[in-house]
């Protein structure tokens, strides 16, 4: 078992600027990475360096009908092993609905090791009995469930009434989170406008409509999406499709350690300390003065 929260390399020298921010293991504050194709090298690399900032990995899409059995089993035991959950993408799960495999999906799920499923309908057209018992057949296998809301073309857009409706139903059902759509291009899709822009109003009426936004998991492959829903709700918002050489960034915003959310931090009118421990005179003027939040 991969030891955690091992001393950092920078320990006890200073806080970060944006504070607040939970460790592992947590509840929200999680975050999601896509992986397309990572081999077991690159996935033990990215778990030394990063564990402790991944609470979960999804094999994107149907790419983990292309490993051998031996292969992804092996990948799913070195995943779990440094604590971190594991799941397929939603749109195998909806291919097996189509073909009528949904218990056989779920089956070789389990026996290979994996720790969560989604539940999506992103692409196929899912009715409400079958939605909710394929999370019901997941809970009984004993996987976490993240259901996904949200339709990947955007010429099939739901309303937003009709999407919060679904989140509070998933929720009923037993979904631990569910996830907003943003796709991996976060482009034209429920809460993101054709150029990655969080549409403010959509967002708004989503927000009034539900009960607790902290369950909500939002996909957010670029970094201004990112950011804004960081400022939006501080850093211990749900955030996935994250990828994988972006996890460290990603960790850097949510705790002002990059320039976008360290400026939200600064504020006119206090002192900055002397440079060097003895020099008295070396603080910042009055025009210099900045405050951590």
């Amino acid at each position: 078992m991969k030891k955690f929260n091992e001393i950092k390399a920078w320990k006890e020298l200073f806080e970060f600027p944006l504070l607040g921010r939970q460790g592992k293991p947590r509840d929200n504050g999680l975050t999601m990475i896509i992986d397309k194709g990572l081999g077991l090298t690159e996935t033990r690399e990215l778990l030394d360096l990063a564990a402790d900032y991944i609470d979960s990995i999804k094999l994107g899409f149907g790419t983990s009908a292309f490993y051998s059995h031996a292969l992804l089993a092996e990948k799913i035991r070195l995943v779990t092993s440094y604590g971190v959950d594991i799941f397929p993408g939603g749109t195998f799960l909806e291919v097996a609905v189509l073909q009528g495999k949904l218990p056989h999906f779920l089956d070789t799920a389990k026996d290979l090791g994996f720790t969560a499923v989604e539940v999506s309908d992103g692409t196929i057209n899912m009715p409400q009995r079958f939605r909710t018992a394929a999370i019901k057949e997941a809970l009984k296998r004993g996987f976490k469930v993240v259901a996904e809301v949200g339709k990947k073309d955007p010429r099939d857009m739901l309303e937003t009434d009709r999407i919060c409706e679904q989140i509070e139903k998933d929720l009923e059902d037993g979904a631990f989170k569910v996830i907003v759509e943003g796709r991996e291009s976060g482009k034209g899709v429920v809460i993101y406008d054709s150029q990655g822009a969080i549409k403010d109003e959509d967002l708004r009426k989503l927000l009034d409509n539900i009960k607790d936004p902290d369950r909500i998991l939002w996909e957010a492959p670029l970094k201004a999406q990112q950011q804004a829903l960081i400022m939006q709700f501080g850093p211990n918002v749900n955030l996935g499709n994250v990828q994988p050489n972006e996890i460290l960034a990603l960790e850097a915003l949510r705790v002002g350690l990059r320039g976008d959310t360290l400026r939200a931090c600064l504020k006119a009118k206090a002192v900055l300390p002397p440079l060097f421990k003895d020099d008295e005179n070396d603080s910042a003027t009055a025009e210099e003065e900045v405050k951590w939040c």
